[in-house]
């Protein structure tokens, strides 16, 4: 085998199974959250959740060989990224999933891109194309028919548009962190390193939020509990963003949320086979729908989208 071939191999290899596995682990989170909130105050489990994974993400710094000095602005940008990304997101996610099934709020989670583009077009001037908004039009046309269809069950005996706002709330702090990490002093530090940071001034605001509507904390002394905490936690949160870091530099972040497809796959796999979730003909329309829109407005996107993507 040649020098080039094996490049080429290698860099299909390392593009194919980040890929693969930040699809998978994502897909899996939003089932396992399902778990977290069974007993437990949704804002306590999301700070437990990132009291785990701060620490982590500094030791993975270090072992990459990051410099942890951001700067003072660096610093700033971290607060707001915390703030949007691992606080005010996660929290809405969870609160969510209270009122719909963990398959549904993930492929909510799929227009994620439409909110980032949005932002990007009024905060950065990026440009949005018509095949873009084609897209987005067939993807809402497939979520409406998924959500209509949940409407009519409403399986976990919630308010379905209560859930449908905490989920929209979730996409628009999502899309904050986005744009906002994608400014000039964002792009020149280590990404690894702004995470490290971000997640730890997004935890300090977890745990005041979690102290301030639910008080002291009481979480659940069943295993699935903190096992399901320690997946979300290193696998969910530490392990999938460094590899999806790396599919960005590698593809480009426009062909690297493809994944969200796996995502979604998964994450209605596992609502089928745990959550008892129905197919019918309609929702097999809207998941495809959902699906042919995702991917005609990412292939339609000439500006890449910003880099930092959500994972539940």
């Amino acid at each position: 085998m040649s020098a080039s071939a094996g490049e080429t191999t290698l860099l299909r290899w390392r593009i194919v199974i980040p890929f693969l596995l930040t699809g998978m682990i994502w897909g899996s989170t939003w089932w396992v959250i399902t778990d977290q909130i069974d007993g437990a105050a949704p804002s306590w489990s999301v700070a437990v959740r990132f009291a785990i994974a701060t620490p982590a993400m500094f030791l993975l710094a270090r072992v990459m060989g990051r410099s942890l000095a951001i700067g003072g602005n660096g610093h700033i940008l971290a607060i707001a990224i915390g703030i949007a990304q691992f606080c005010a997101n996660f929290n809405f996610v969870y609160r969510a999933e209270l009122h719909l099934t963990s398959g549904i709020v993930a492929v909510m989670f799929t227009m994620l891109i439409v909110s980032n583009a949005a932002f990007g077009w009024w905060l950065l001037g990026q440009r949005i194309t018509r095949g873009f908004v084609v897209g987005t039009v067939v993807a809402l046309s497939g979520i409406a028919l998924l959500l209509i269809h949940e409407a009519g069950l409403n399986p976990l005996g919630g308010s379905i548009p209560l859930g449908i706002l905490w989920a929209v709330f979730g996409i628009l702090a999502a899309s904050i962190a986005n744009v906002v990490q994608a400014n000039e002093t964002g792009r020149a530090l280590p990404m690894v390193s702004l995470l490290a940071w971000a997640m730890l001034y997004g935890t300090i605001a977890d745990f005041a939020l979690a102290w301030f509507t639910a008080g002291p904390p009481q979480l659940p002394d069943r295993q699935s509990f903190w096992l399901g905490i320690g997946w979300l936690a290193l696998a969910g949160s530490v392990v999938t963003f460094p590899l999806h870091y790396t599919l960005v530099r590698e593809i480009g972040a426009g062909r690297a949320a493809y994944n969200g497809i796996v995502t979604v796959i998964v994450a209605m796999l596992l609502s089928t086979l745990f959550e008892d979730y129905r197919w019918t003909t309609q929702t097999v329309i809207g998941a495809v729908l959902a699906l042919i829109g995702l991917v005609i407005a990412l292939r339609a996107r000439q500006a890449p989208p910003p880099a930092l993507k959500q994972a539940a």
